[in-house]
């Protein structure tokens, strides 16, 4: 079958061929678009030149058929190499290109499938394999790929980060950083009183230092994000990410400390045959059902340890009120699977390393950005409400009670001249 066959066949050609042929080309979509736009082009060539061998001209013989040009009609993520055909103005004496060529080619864009693939992995130089074809059908260049990649990625990440929130009430956020080649790339996901998870924002900063993190906060906060109401902020022990969700929701965050990461830091003073006892001991007080029976617990915990490791002992004290936060709210039973850890941040983050593996070398932080914004918002599309969320309105009040009581309210100072 030579090549020029099927690059100006059309489906009238494919309808005369055995079954077997037939066959084998359906399992080619390509080909099958190829013949159709053969198809479409030969219309308009007979509408302005009329017909092959014909006398009788259409538009008083203004156009003459003109042989054909080597082209090429992009199909998805695919590109058709095709013969075009070729009209002549016998006024201008000019070749003029088809309309409906130049309309199949105005709409050479790149697409989600593109930007799909490269996140999942697909090398670049792997794409030019990546495509149905029958000696026709070719994939796009590295190259090709690369710019059309690059285009793309920058219309989500300007999309991403000028997206508004005010239609959205917020219940709690979750704040993780993950390392990107040596970066910290501190990501926020919110979760509505719907039970919708949502990411929020990003932000690339070398520490999880609060000026940076509370710059990000301050961003969705002048997006719309609303915290009158209350958050309930789930984070790891990171100095900075607590002062920079302090500096910008004040009284209105409701901390809960991450209850795993603060097990393994405490872990990680103690020889592996305390270790045991410690966990065992540490999970029964946070399965305490009550604030008051959980922080006795705690407590108990604390003595116990501080004859054998002074310093484990003063990481588990610091961190007592917020590893409670739950049991203060008087939820714990029903919400510390959700919102007791960072799980369900770190379940987002391990997603996106699937879109970035394949990434050996970040060239810029503008590319990181990009990368990253892509990823998040194809790990949205996938993500599912949070266990429980029916009772979420149970949690709005809990929190909205919390941050009312008198204890949490900025005192005013009756010293004269203050």
């Amino acid at each position: 079958m030579q090549i020029n066959e099927l690059e100006r066949n059309d489906l009238s050609w494919l309808r005369l061929q055995s079954v077997e042929v037939r066959l084998e080309i359906v399992n080619h979509h390509l080909t099958i678009c190829q013949m159709y736009l053969n198809e479409l082009f030969e219309e308009e060539v007979v509408e302005k030149a009329g017909a092959r061998y014909s006398h009788n001209k259409p538009q008083g013989g203004a156009y003459s058929r003109w042989g054909y040009n080597p082209g090429s009609v992009k199909v998805g993520d695919h590109r058709i190499k095709m013969d075009i055909p070729r009209i002549r103005n016998n006024e201008t004496k000019q070749c003029e290109p088809l309309d409906r060529y130049q309309q199949v080619r105005s709409n050479d864009q790149p697409t989600e499938q593109l930007i799909k693939g490269v996140l999942l992995g697909l090398s670049m130089r792997d794409y030019d394999g990546v495509v149905d074809y029958l000696n026709e059908g070719f994939g796009m260049s590295k190259s090709s790929v690369s710019r059309s990649f690059k285009v793309k990625t920058s219309e989500k990440l300007e999309e991403f980060e000028n997206r508004r929130f005010d239609q959205d009430t917020f219940v709690g956020l979750f704040i993780d950083g993950k390392y990107l080649a040596s970066e910290q790339i501190i990501i926020v996901l919110g979760v509505t009183n719907q039970g919708v998870k949502v990411p929020l924002g990003f932000i690339q900063s070398h520490s999880e230092h609060s000026g940076p993190i509370s710059d990000l906060l301050s961003d969705l906060v002048s997006r719309g994000l609303g915290y009158d109401q209350g958050l309930l902020v789930v984070i790891d022990g990171s100095k900075g990410l607590k002062k920079a969700v302090k500096d910008v929701f004040g009284r209105y965050a409701v901390i809960q400390r991450c209850t795993w990461h603060k097990r393994e830091n405490v872990k990680n003073y103690l020889k592996e045959e305390d270790q045991q006892w410690f966990t065992s001991d540490y999970h029964k007080a946070l399965d305490q059902n009550t604030y008051k029976a959980a922080k006795a617990d705690i407590d108990r915990l604390i003595k116990k340890i501080e004859p054998i490791n002074r310093s484990a002992a003063n990481s588990l004290k610091e961190a007592s009120e917020e590893i409670l936060t739950l049991h203060k709210l008087k939820l714990h039973s029903s919400w510390s699977r959700t919102f007791a850890t960072t799980n369900v941040i770190e379940n987002v983050n391990s997603q996106l390393v699937k879109y970035i593996r394949k990434v050996r070398y970040w060239k810029t932080s503008d590319m990181r950005y990009r990368w990253v914004a892509a990823g998040l918002i194809e790990i949205e599309k996938n993500m599912r409400k949070i266990n429980n969320y029916r009772k979420l309105p149970e949690l709005e009040k809990a929190i909205n009670d919390y941050i009312s009581a008198p204890s949490r309210k900025p005192r005013i100072s009756t010293k004269i001249g203050t």
